[in-house]
C-alpha cells in the first residue's frame, strides 16, 4: 500500500499536529500554517472524508500570549500556561476553519477518560455527533489539569487511543521530520528515509531513536508507540513532516514522502 493508497480508501482520519509544526523559530504559534491547514482539511472533507484533528500547542499558544511566561518552568505556571495557551489556540482553529465553513468543538482529555468505559464511550459519541454534523473536533490533552499521574504524556499516544475509539481508518501524525529514518538525518547525511514499515519490532532492531526536541513531549520513541497501538487494530500510522509546503494536499497526491507503518 502507497501513501497515496492509504488516503485515498480512509473515509475516517485522525490527524495529529507536533508543538513544533505549530510553533515558529521564536516558540510562537504559526498561524498561517494552521490557516493553510484547514484549507487542506476541508479539501479532504470534500472528496467525502471525516476529520478528527489532535492538536498540540497549549503551552506554544500560551508563550506567544504571555512572552514573560515562557521561562517559568514551575508546574503550576506550566498548566496556568496551557490553560490560558488552550483558549488562544481554539479562537486560533475556529478562525481558521470558519474561513472555510467549517466550525470546530474542543474537546480536552486525560488518561482516565480513556481507562474508564463510560467516559470512553461518551467520548466516542460525541465525537460522532460532531463528525456527522460537519463539525471538525480539536483535540489536546487537558494539561492545565494533568499531572505525571494522570497524563497521557504525549499527543502522538493521545491521537492513537482516539484513532481506535472513534474506529479510523487512518492516523497521521505531523511532526518536524520527514518520517522514521535508519539515524538520525540531522546529524548522519547518510541516513535514509524508511517509506514503508511492515515489522515493527524489526523496525526497533534496526534504527537509532533519538530525544525528544525542543518544544515536544514526544520523539520517535513515542510515534512508533503510537504505530504499535493502531497497526493491531488495523489502523495504518502515517508519519509526516508537517513544516513542508501543502503536506496534506501533496501526500493525498502522491507528491510527498513519509513513513507508512501497515496493518498488511
Amino acid at each position: 500500500m502507497t501513501i497515496q493508497e492509504a488516503i485515498k480508501s480512509s473515509r475516517k482520519i485522525v490527524i495529529k499536529i507536533g508543538s513544533n509544526t505549530l510553533a515558529k523559530a521564536d516558540g510562537t504559534q504559526n498561524v498561517e500554517f494552521m490557516q493553510n491547514f484547514a484549507r487542506q482539511c476541508k479539501n479532504l472533507i470534500d472528496m467525502g472524508k471525516s476529520v478528527v484533528v489532535v492538536s498540540s500547542g497549549a503551552q506554544v499558544s500560551g508563550v506567544s500570549t504571555l512572552k514573560e511566561w515562557a521561562r517559568k518552568k514551575d508546574v503550576h505556571f506550566r498548566q496556568a500556561l496551557a490553560s490560558i495557551g488552550q483558549v488562544e489556540l481554539m479562537t486560533q482553529w475556529r478562525s481558521a476553519f470558519g474561513e472555510y465553513g467549517l466550525h470546530v468543538g474542543q474537546l480536552l482529555f486525560t488518561k482516565d477518560d480513556f481507562e474508564d468505559n463510560h467516559r470512553s464511550l461518551n467520548i466516542r459519541n460525541t465525537i460522532f455527533t460532531l463528525v456527522d454534523e460537519g463539525v471538525v473536533p480539536i483535540i489536546n490533552e487537558n494539561d492545565s489539569v494533568s499531572t505525571d499521574e494522570f497524563a497521557i504524556g504525549d499527543n502522538d499516544n493521545l491521537s492513537a487511543l482516539t484513532a481506535i475509539l472513534w474506529s479510523a481508518d487512518l492516523l497521521i501524525l505531523f511532526s518536524d521530520i520527514d518520517g522514521i529514518y535508519t539515524d538520525n538525518p540531522k546529524t548522519n547525511p547518510d541516513a535514509k528515509l524508511i517509506e514503508i514499515v511492515d515489522d515493527i519490532m524489526a523496525l526497533r532492531k534496526n534504527i537509532k531513536i533519538g530525544e525528544t526536541n525542543s518544544f515536544g513531549t514526544g520523539g520517535i520513541e513515542t510515534k512508533i508507540q503510537a504505530a504499535e497501538k493502531t497497526t493491531v487494530y488495523g489502523i495504518p500510522l502515517l508519519l509526516a513532516n508537517g513544516g513542508r509546503e501543502n503536506i496534506l494536499d501533496n501526500l493525498a497526491s502522491g507528491e510527498a514522502k513519509g513513513t507508512l507503518f501497515t496493518t498488511e
